[in-house]
């Protein structure tokens, strides 16, 4: 597999194991297929594994998969959801969480841990029907005054090697993030063909991926690409609400689906290669949760980024 250097964190396989897929996030799977999906990755080369406590069962999986002791090489990530909240609060909050996590991965530290909540300026105002914005996301003020020295102080204490954020949605305000004082070691960002975060936007906004990932390069911090198939919509078949985000995703790229029929290829590997071929992403998450899947990633890996030709056939059918 090939090897990138994803920021201050370091060398990294170009594939992530992602902890939404056999944490039981994207569909039924069970604790074995989450166990054996876990040592497939491992063996297959993937070094990095993206846990987080709101994946349900992914960090007790790890757990059980490596029983406290991590194949050489492999490194694992958590992450905490904080939202806004008093200054005084962000520390404690992180370092509850993140003993909770230790605990279920049965670890005495882990080699990153994550902003889970999207950076947002102070006054945004979230259109009707969003969850409350405090819970949702994290005013850039309290990330320049509490949340990095929280990150700073849980580095000291040895309990995290880094920190980084999530970079979904709010570009502007994820930029100046990436932009000043101290930075984070990497940066998730939205990496597929669409440019879409699908359900996961509310917020009224274009997504800006490409400023993101173009902003963190600038600034030395590494990218985290998530949602290729962006949760099925650039794949052969979607089983979800007609109404939601990513079935609205799925009928806009139906172009897409037809194009990669007259190359006689399957879109989900197609997806994977166009984002492993956008520039500036050095890992690629994976959202599989069984090992099935996750052998169409290590296929798409393998057979590298689309060719010139392929990439310009998908761009002209202006998705994004």
């Amino acid at each position: 597999m090939q090897i990138n250097t994803l920021g201050t964190f370091g060398p990294v396989s170009r594939l992530t194991l992602g902890g939404g897929g056999i944490g039981q996030v994207w569909g039924p799977t069970s604790e074995d297929d989450a166990v054996a999906t876990l040592r497939h990755a491992v063996d297959n080369g993937i070094d990095l594994i993206d846990a987080a406590p709101g994946y349900k069962i992914c960090e007790a999986m790890i757990g059980r998969a490596f029983e406290g002791k991590l194949p050489p090489g492999v490194r694992v990530t958590t992450k905490h959801g904080l939202g806004t909240v008093p200054a005084d609060e962000v520390y404690p909050r992180l370092r509850r969480s993140l003993e909770a996590s230790l605990k279920d991965m049965r670890l005495e530290r882990v080699d990153m841990m994550l902003l889970h909540s999207e950076i947002r300026p102070d006054d945004f105002q979230y259109p009707a029907g969003q969850p409350p914005r405090d819970e949702r996301s994290t005013a850039l003020s309290l990330y320049r005054a509490a949340v990095r020295p929280a990150f700073a102080r849980l580095v000291e204490e040895g309990l995290i090697g880094h920190w980084g954020i999530t970079g979904i949605n709010h570009a502007a305000a994820t930029i100046e993030a990436l932009s000043e004082g101290s930075r984070p070691a990497a940066v998730q960002a939205i990496a597929n063909l669409l440019d879409s975060p699908g359900e996961m936007n509310g917020t009224g906004l274009a997504p800006r991926p490409r400023d993101v990932i173009a902003a963190a390069q600038a600034n030395g911090v590494g990218v985290m690409g998530v949602r290729a198939v962006q949760a099925g919509a650039l794949t052969s078949g979607l089983d979800r609400a007609d109404n939601s985000p990513t079935s609205e995703d799925f009928r806009r790229a139906a172009p897409y689906r037809a194009l990669c029929a007259q190359w006689g290829e399957d879109p989900a590997i197609v997806a994977h290669r166009y984002a492993l071929g956008i520039e500036g992403v050095d890992t690629l998450v994976l959202g599989v949760k069984n090992v099935a899947e996750l052998d169409a990633a290590l296929l798409a890996e393998r057979r590298g980024p689309l060719d010139a030709e392929q990439r310009a056939a998908i761009e002209a059918l202006g998705l994004r």
